[in-house]
């Protein structure tokens, strides 16, 4: 691809973000999110091969299913109510359908099906950009509309999401799809605590985006699809893979990595509104995506290949990725816990 494509195609996946955090109007919104789907499908579809136009075909269908519910919705809303403004979604019927559209739209259970599915069909590189940057933009209206969102609806999306996610990951041994099951998981989470406490959606957010990015690029860097391929990142870049444990393992949520503070934070707002219950259930679902954080450490770092590797050893080979990002991504994905006082003092 011609690098003046990419740049205007990058460029317009800004707008299409900048615009949808900028509006007040559900026609300014509904347009942020359609350029962002346009200029996401030609990344997807660069690569000629069978499974890349599967795999964009399947998300512009539903993106364009879910876009076209969304200005129904609003439609619905503004011919009730009177209002285009998105803070005044007041008409229970379109709250509902409106949830559901941006549900199916960063892929939360049940609306999932897709979401697997288009993560395998394109590059890592895509796949980092669908899976963080292109959550921003729904996630900005799931903000503003929470306040009128059902909340029990809200609480069982949550539920199914971390419960699917985790047990769907359980028996993939493709990694694109661990990564895809993982979001579908950590965007329950976030989900939860929409209605009750905004600010820990945002910091759930940004630490679901740090810590994928470290994933996808170690993958990237390592050059790793499947899970068996792992069991050579040992071999090719032992740093790295002891680093990379640690993000997967951050990804679980374990203490003291930074993972834990969002559950933490989550959990105990939860506990504080008086929904134990649900606490409890969030965190037994959280095991089950533990299991497969935990299967991958090992294979990266308990396990070594059989027979030696004969490709060129990795230090004579030239450098093909950044290695400023990765750094970075890895960095924060395990030492920013310490800082949670600090994050939810500047949040709240």
């Amino acid at each position: 691809m011609s690098p003046y494509v990419m740049i205007v195609l990058l460029s317009s996946l800004g707008l299409g973000t900048t615009v949808t955090f900028a509006s007040s109007h559900w026609f300014l919104a509904w347009m942020g999110l359609e350029i962002n789907t346009l200029a996401i499908v030609p990344l997807m579809a660069q690569q000629s091969h069978p499974r890349a136009v599967e795999a964009t075909t399947k998300y512009f269908l539903t993106q364009a299913t879910a876009a076209a519910v969304l200005l129904f919705a609003a439609t619905t809303n503004a011919w009730m109510t009177g209002q285009w403004e998105i803070g005044q979604l007041s008409d229970p019927f379109s709250s509902t359908l409106a949830t559901s559209a941006l549900a199916l739209k960063v892929g939360l259970a049940p609306m999932h099906f897709w979401l697997p599915e288009v993560l395998q069909g394109v590059t890592l590189t895509t796949g980092l950009i669908l899976s963080t940057w292109q959550k921003l933009a729904p996630f900005a209206l799931i903000i503003q509309t929470a306040e009128n969102a059902h909340p029990y609806l809200l609480t069982i999306l949550a539920i199914s999401s971390t419960l699917i996610g985790g047990w769907g990951g359980l028996n993939q041994t493709q990694l694109r799809k661990i990564l895809a099951y993982s979001s579908i998981a950590h965007l329950g989470w976030m989900i939860l605590v929409v209605q009750m406490a905004p600010q820990m959606t945002l910091l759930a957010l940004a630490t679901y985006i740090v810590m994928t990015a470290a994933a996808f690029l170690t993958l990237s860097t390592v050059d790793s699809t499947k899970a068996i391929t792992l069991v050579s990142a040992w071999t090719k870049a032992p740093t790295l893979a002891a680093l990379t444990c640690l993000v997967l393992l951050s990804l679980g949520g374990l203490p003291p990595l930074t993972g834990f503070m969002p559950k933490w934070l989550i959990l105990q707002e939860v506990t504080n509104q008086g929904f134990p219950m649900t606490a409890t259930i969030m965190a037994l679902t959280a095991l089950l995506s533990l299991y497969f954080y935990l299967r991958l450490s090992y294979a990266m770092t308990l396990t070594l290949s059989p027979q030696t590797i004969s490709s060129t050893a990795p230090w004579r080979a030239e450098a093909k990725h950044l290695s400023l990002p990765l750094s970075l991504a890895v960095v924060f994905s395990t030492c920013l816990l310490p800082i949670a006082p600090t994050a939810v003092a500047l949040l709240t």
